[in-house]
């Protein structure tokens, strides 16, 4: 089998104390790497002057995705302690004497797995049946919660921004993680997890960019908790993605397409914009409006169609965001690139440093 195609030939060392655990104190003030794939070269910089790396007719595509606070703690019927995991943002219902009903799928923890039936409590007049015990360990809930009050105003007054796995502190998630684990242009609630490439930008830095004359344009894709699901099969064109809901508006489309057609690059901030972008393009290049699940899998052999670069964050090894960005780049050129970002003491994930890939 190709290398490219093999699971461990995607790992990489890391030392477990670079994997940062907090923001940097500024959002702009985090470290990039540059990764330039036409003169096969790497330079290191600070954030804020990504824009140094822009120039006239370029275009530049956010999500505008807003993470919601999904994690719930409360207490079932009998008392006993229960977390709870909204993967997705609530499904509306049927609404019944002055109760609103809503679906969701979630991961539970507790002492003992509640059976169908139970009922779990949490703050602010919210509770949840349990409705069905899946085989891969997921329950289907239904909520319920006053008509009087609006759900997304519930979860942000009594849940809790769901951080990472690999977040690990003895606070968990606090209230500076609800404000900094979003994006200053966050839109649409819907995410469980941020589109990190996005946390750099500062209101500065975004001002700046418009002053350059840059557009910048947005879809929305939520991020979903399959985005942390690990690869299990050697080959990776085995692995079956997670389909993720996305938007792209007409104008969004439209202005992409106008870009392209005069010679201008596509600047993704974040895989989320990648995969969106790739999934909306025709075979010509085109860019479509687009509403709907995008299960795209993006790995090396893999012909990008519409992003010419693409600002991210470093990932996990043997992951399906390292397969993307290797697609773009090389799988060598990322991996020796991660290698200098280890020795150079980067901070790597979520709310670790930057890098952009610059092919065009």
């Amino acid at each position: 089998m190709d290398d490219q195609y093999q699971l461990s030939a995607y790992d990489y060392f890391l030392p477990q104390d670079q994997i940062a655990q907090h923001p940097v104190k500024q959002r702009d003030q985090s470290r990039l790497l540059v990764l330039d794939c036409i003169n096969d070269t790497t330079h290191h910089h600070r954030f804020d002057s990504v824009s140094e790396l822009l120039r006239p007719g370029d275009l530049l595509v956010l999500n505008n995705t807003k993470v919601f606070p999904a994690r719930l703690l409360g207490r079932k019927q009998t008392g006993g302690r229960v977390e709870m995991l909204l993967l997705h943002f609530p499904e509306p219902g049927e609404q019944k004497k002055g109760v609103n009903m809503a679906t969701a799928l979630t991961l539970i923890k507790s002492s003992k797995r509640p059976r169908p039936g139970t009922l779990l409590n949490f703050a602010g007049d919210l509770r949840a049946r349990v409705d069905t015990l899946r085989s891969d360990g997921k329950v289907d809930v239904t909520l319920f919660y006053p008509d009087t009050v609006n759900l997304e105003s519930l979860l942000e007054a009594h849940g809790q921004i769901p951080l990472p796995p690999y977040i690990s502190r003895p606070e968990g998630s606090t209230a500076t993680d609800a404000r900094r684990y979003q994006t200053r242009y966050a839109r649409h609630t819907g995410s469980v997890a941020a589109p990190t490439a996005g946390l750099h930008f500062s209101d500065q830095l975004m001002a700046t960019i418009e002053e350059m004359g840059i557009p910048q344009v947005a879809v929305t894709l939520h991020v979903g908790y399959g985005t942390f699901a690990p690869v299990r099969s050697e080959d990776i064109r085995q692995h079956r993605i997670h389909e993720e809901y996305i938007r792209i508006p007409e104008e969004t489309a439209r202005t992409i397409n106008e870009t392209r057609a005069a010679g201008g690059r596509i600047w993704a901030v974040g895989t989320t914009t990648a995969r969106s972008l790739e999934y909306a393009a025709g075979a010509d290049g085109l860019v479509l409006t687009v509403q709907g699940l995008c299960g795209l899998y993006i790995y090396p052999g893999y012909r990008f169609r519409v992003v010419d670069n693409l600002i991210t964050n470093f990932h996990l090894p043997r992951s399906s965001l390292l397969f993307l960005v290797s697609a773009l780049a090389g799988r060598k050129r990322i991996l020796q690139s991660y290698k200098e970002a280890v020795r150079k003491g980067y901070r790597f994930f979520s709310y670790g440093d930057a890098m952009a890939i610059v092919t065009k």
